[in-house]
């Protein structure tokens, strides 16, 4: 046998124990495919993806073939995510809005293969996923010019889903017409009250009037089925691109750092791992009726080193002038720091609820 017949059996050799590495490995896939299914979790994660890759190329003492072995790992993780869309194909999220509004952009940013699923009110979509019409649900929670979402943290508070991820998304607003119209046909903008007021400077600026409508993406379909040369609407592009519409000018809102936070509502919750960074709690409590109880509590949630990045407060709706708060804060309640919080909040607190933990 030459050298050349020798190489070639090693290879169909190695590719043989390859192929079944490959299918083992594409077991644990679905594996994980079906936990970030059941806990609302996303299927691209890049930081992951960069930490194993990074990890796994140090096993590889050739520098020249460390390079091409990088490009083995990226090849797999291309094909693990493929398989995993495949298998959340049957995925069903819900959302409160229509196709084209900004919370539907969300959910198929995170659950780009799922069915999705329109509902008219936080409520509905939330209640979806109680009674298991739905896997998911994607909520916003808040937005960094109006604030919270107060009827989904009530949602929090009373329900029993539990959050396993946040994503930020900025809210762009456009400009959009029927197809072969042009800014100087324009007389009339139409809009959700809130893009209408994120948007009051353009609109004044070019002499519009303006009317309210009940939503961004239901203004830009009135604006196709109307069939007025002269009528607009304030939405973004994604709902211009589904009614048939065209964009005249883009990010006519008068910050570019507006921006809401929606969440991934589930029945299961995601216990992130002890060690890892960058976890992120949400709990929700209400304190005694005596002297100090706010302050002690707070005070122990800093004590066991959990970083509060907001501390809010809300009206229970069973209780005149009695309220519950909210603190999202930075740290794992996993670990045995956040169980000993737990612990000794309930001293102060008469209703204690951890909502869960996020990246």
């Amino acid at each position: 046998m030459n050298l050349l017949d020798k190489a070639r059996q090693t290879i169909n050799e190695v590719d043989s124990e390859m192929a079944k590495l490959f299918e083992k490995r594409m077991r644990a896939v679905e594996l994980v495919a079906e936990h970030k299914m059941k806990h609302g979790l996303p299927i691209l994660d890049k930081e992951r993806e960069a930490v194993v890759i990074k990890k796994n190329s140090e096993l590889i003492e050739d520098k020249t073939l460390r390079e091409y072995f990088i490009k083995f790992l990226e090849n797999n993780m291309e094909i693990s995510k493929s398989y995993q869309f495949r298998i959340s194909e049957g995925l069903k999220v819900a959302y409160c809005g229509t196709e084209g509004a900004f919370a539907h952009i969300a959910t198929t940013k995170l659950f780009p293969t799922a069915k999705k699923k329109a509902y008219g009110d936080f409520a509905s979509a939330y209640d979806s996923v109680v009674t298991g019409e739905c896997d998911l649900a994607v909520l916003p929670i808040e937005n960094s010019f109006n604030g919270e979402v107060g009827q989904v943290t009530d949602l929090m508070f009373s329900g029993s889903l539990y959050i396993n991820d946040v994503i930020e998304l900025a809210v762009t607003q456009d400009l959009v017409a029927l197809p072969g119209a042009s800014l100087s046909d324009i007389k009339e903008v139409i809009s959700h009250p809130q893009a209408l007021g994120q948007c009051a400077d353009y609109i004044r600026n070019h002499g519009f009037t303006q009317r309210e409508y009940s939503n961004t993406a239901l203004a830009a379909k009135f604006v196709k089925e109307n069939g007025d040369v002269s009528l607009a609407a304030i939405a973004s592009e994604e709902a211009a691109e589904i009614f048939g519409l065209q964009v005249l000018e883009r990010k006519i809102n008068e910050s570019s750092i507006n921006t809401t936070r929606f969440a991934v509502f589930s029945r299961a919750e995601n216990k992130h791992p002890t060690n890892e960074m960058g976890v992120h709690t949400i709990i929700l409590f209400t304190v005694r009726n005596v002297p100090g109880a706010l302050a002690r509590a707070i005070d122990i949630i800093g004590k066991h080193g959990f970083n509060m990045r907001s501390l809010r407060s809300r009206p229970m709706k069973d209780l005149l002038w009695q309220y519950y708060f909210y603190v999202e804060a930075e740290g794992n309640i996993n670990t045995p720091d956040g169980e000993a919080m737990m612990h000794e909040l309930k001293d102060f607190c008469d209703r204690l609820k951890a909502v869960g933990t996020y990246l």
